[in-house]
């Protein structure tokens, strides 16, 4: 799903060589259009997380929401910018939708262990925080240049999810989709910062779509963190139960 979330916004970005030569400050303007790029953002992560708590409560979560989940994402990037609140509603219930898939991995974290929740919540956070600011705080844009890299690796991650599901997945191509992954969504996270930027310089300052890249990157990163974290907790209670039924 946050795959399908990156490629679609992905493929809509477009930049200059001029874009890459720009090396000035952000501007006031700039700096406000972040700060509703950001709050944005934020409402998109607390729908999210009402959508995890709506299918931890009543389960609403599956192949509905999934598609209502993609055609909301498609139906915001087909609706002009103008549509400012019509587009802010569709992110919502994208986000909501999207809270409601991943709802099933959450409850599961919350009743093994709640401290895994709020582990994965934190760890997400300090990256998407370190790694904006990296790019915020960057005097030159060579952080654009990622962007034929990632897309790259994007391919690559989706023809992993593919193999996975159409041959069975091994635990080492399960590995390897988790930590590839992880890495990719991190490295979206400067490309996507600083390409907002460059766009918002140039006076595009859409920051409902912003927003969308920026939700993009922050789920597909919290979902990889939860599961590994969630998985070295599972591995560290199993040798715990061995060690326990090896002593005498």
């Amino acid at each position: 799903m946050d795959s399908f979330f990156q490629s679609e916004v992905f493929s809509s970005t477009t930049w200059s060589y001029e874009s890459m030569k720009n090396f000035g400050p952000i501007n006031a303007s700039v700096q406000n259009h972040l700060k509703q790029v950001y709050l944005t953002l934020c409402l998109a992560v607390a729908a999210s997380a009402a959508g995890a708590y709506l299918d931890i409560l009543y389960d609403v979560g599956g192949i509905t929401t999934m598609i209502g989940c993609l055609a909301t994402v498609v139906w915001l990037l087909a609706t002009p910018p103008s549509e400012q609140r019509q587009r802010f509603g569709l992110l919502m219930a994208a986000s909501l939708f999207q809270g409601a898939i991943i709802g099933p991995l959450i409850g599961f974290a919350v009743d093994f262990d709640p401290r895994i929740l709020v582990t994965a919540l934190v760890g997400s956070g300090l990256a998407f925080g370190c790694f904006s600011a990296a790019a915020l705080l960057a005097k030159r844009r060579q952080f654009l240049f990622l962007g034929g890299l990632l897309g790259s690796g994007l391919s690559i991650l989706l023809w992993l999810q593919l193999a996975s599901s159409t041959f069975g997945g091994s635990t080492a191509l399960y590995n390897a989709e988790i930590y590839f992954g992880l890495l990719l969504f991190l490295g979206y996270m400067v490309f996507d910062t600083q390409l907002m930027i460059e766009r918002a310089l140039r006076g595009d300052r859409d920051h409902v779509r912003d927003a969308l890249l920026l939700y993009t990157d922050f789920a597909g990163v919290f979902v990889r963190v939860l599961v590994v974290t969630l998985r070295n907790a599972l591995e560290r209670g199993q040798e715990r139960r061995k060690k326990k039924r090896q002593s005498p």
